[in-house]
């Protein structure tokens, strides 16, 4: 067992849940769910190398996750409690699917989750609703690609919405996952105004699209395109 590693999540394996919400964005929380424990420990000890058992203590429901060690002959267990869903028709589910998702990551699967930074994605990148007093977001979102450090740490990340649109993008201002509806509203209004096309703004500028541009590339565009005369102007 000592040679065994737990490998790191793929971006496939990890899924984005809207953690808050308000008028100015959304903050998203990464996790895993049992299917993919339960896939990393048949690839890591085999099918019959691991069970699973659940016991009830003081109420609580708590998971063993054991393993078999083949060079010692005995099973090493790891164990955690789950917490109750929102709904009570939920509840037995929920602790049982928490509790062995919880015992997983005391065994190092999905581990690496705990290294996530904040993860803001602003209005201008998703579409929020007031109804009433709250606000909600209809958006789905997940991981395009994840890299880690040799410390098993989150180091680049990435997250796209069903729209394939990068909305987040690790290590920057996030700045270059596009510009706000508002930006492309006076970026369009100056590309009719002067008569430059959009083909001519990626061209010139290198981009592949104006909604994923920078705010530095746009700052430069709508500066160029102030100092441009109006189209059919003398």
């Amino acid at each position: 067992m000592a040679d065994t590693a737990i490998r790191l999540l793929r971006a496939d394996e990890i899924e984005c849940r809207v953690a808050t919400i308000n008028k100015n964005g959304v903050s998203l929380l990464l996790y895993k769910d049992a299917r993919v424990d339960q896939r990393i420990l048949d690839e890591t000890f085999g099918i019959f190398g691991w069970k699973r058992s659940h016991q009830c203590i003081d109420g609580n429901l708590y998971c063993t996750v054991e393993v078999f060690d083949k060079e010692t002959g005995v099973w090493v267990s790891k164990q955690d409690v789950g917490n109750i869903g929102k709904l009570e028709k939920e509840k037995e589910k929920s602790q049982a699917s928490d509790s062995f998702k919880r015992a997983c990551f005391n065994w190092g699967i999905g581990r690496e989750l705990y290294t996530a930074p904040f993860i803001w994605i602003p209005a201008g990148r998703t579409e929020i609703q007031e109804r009433g007093s709250k606000f909600c977001c209809n958006d789905n979102f997940s991981v395009a690609t994840i890299s880690y450090n040799k410390e098993r740490e989150i180091s680049g990340l990435s997250i796209i919405n069903e729209k394939c649109k990068v909305v987040y993008v690790l290590g920057t201002d996030n700045s270059i996952h596009g510009v706000s509806a508002t930006q492309m509203a006076s970026l369009k209004k100056e590309l009719a105004r002067t008569g430059v096309t959009e083909e001519e703004v990626k061209k010139r500028y290198k981009v592949g699209s104006l909604e994923n541009m920078s705010d530095e590339i746009y700052k430069r565009v709508m500066s160029a395109l102030s100092r441009t005369k109006t189209e059919g102007a003398a």
